[in-house]
């Protein structure tokens, strides 16, 4: 199955902690069940409306490949606790 990824971070964030950010959110994709097919940074963007106070965010993109979707789960499941993710979307696409 393929899924694509997206996640905004908030723009207040330094450049180390962004890094980190992206970091632990790819380990989470790169899980020994899944596999990284295309990850791109998108860069810092204006939103269509505002976020948790936020007028701009920095997105990411990536495509992965899981042979399940607990990869997916373990990624929405972090990434909606997480203070550093304002916004992220999970989708599955079509084979």
């Amino acid at each position: 199955m393929r899924y694509e990824v997206v996640m905004i971070l908030k723009p207040t964030l330094s450049d180390e902690e962004r890094t980190e950010a992206v970091e632990k959110y790819h380990k989470i994709l790169s899980d020994t069940t899944a596999k990284v097919v295309n990850a791109k940074e998108i860069g810092n963007k204006e939103l269509a409306y505002e976020i948790k106070g936020f007028k701009t965010g920095y997105y990411y993109l990536y495509e992965i490949e899981a042979s399940d979707d607990s990869t997916t789960r373990e990624f929405d499941r972090v990434a909606s606790i997480s203070d550093e993710v304002i916004r992220h979307l999970v989708t599955r696409k079509g084979e």
